[in-house]
């Protein structure tokens, strides 16, 4: 990790710890994830203790501590999604990248997660691919998407 990169997130707030969270989300829009060796920097240039900046970064679930796959699926579960059949779309995705909700496969290409809505009810159930949609999914879509999305073809 480039700590000068980080140096320079810490100053563009002042070095500022009432930032904490601003400096985190910019670390984390540029690595993807939140790197320990940075988390040390950061209450090091910061004089915070370690236990201060874990306690903001487990509280929102937006900050990841593990870096995430090329790809991340949302699956909704919402009211809608779930009445037409959204578990059994998450289970699939679970079986096929033989991960469980929250994991990334072992390669980084796939990270898996569960949503309470993405707002488009109406092609529920619907899975989320990074930024685009993909509704109405069945075990048939959740198989072919995956092996066009999977530069190996393994999934």
């Amino acid at each position: 990790m480039e700590l000068e990169k980080i140096d320079k997130i810490i100053e563009k707030y002042s070095s500022d710890s009432s930032s904490l969270t601003s400096i985190l989300s910019e670390i984390q829009a540029e690595y993807s994830f939140l790197p320990q060796d940075v988390l040390k920097r950061v209450a090091e240039k910061l004089e915070i203790p370690m236990t201060q900046l874990f306690g903001v970064v487990n509280f929102y679930k937006i900050f990841k501590l593990e870096p995430s796959g090329k790809y991340i699926i949302r699956v909704c579960l919402g009211t809608a999604c779930h009445v037409k059949g959204a578990h059994g779309i998450l289970e699939e995705f679970e079986r096929k990248l033989k991960i469980r909700v929250g994991e990334t496969t072992k390669d980084l290409a796939f990270t898996l997660e569960k949503v309470n809505c993405l707002g488009c009810c109406s092609l529920g159930p619907v899975a989320m691919v990074n930024d685009d949609h993909c509704g109405q999914m069945n075990a048939v879509k959740v198989n072919s998407l995956l092996k066009r999305l999977s530069s190996s073809g393994k999934y």
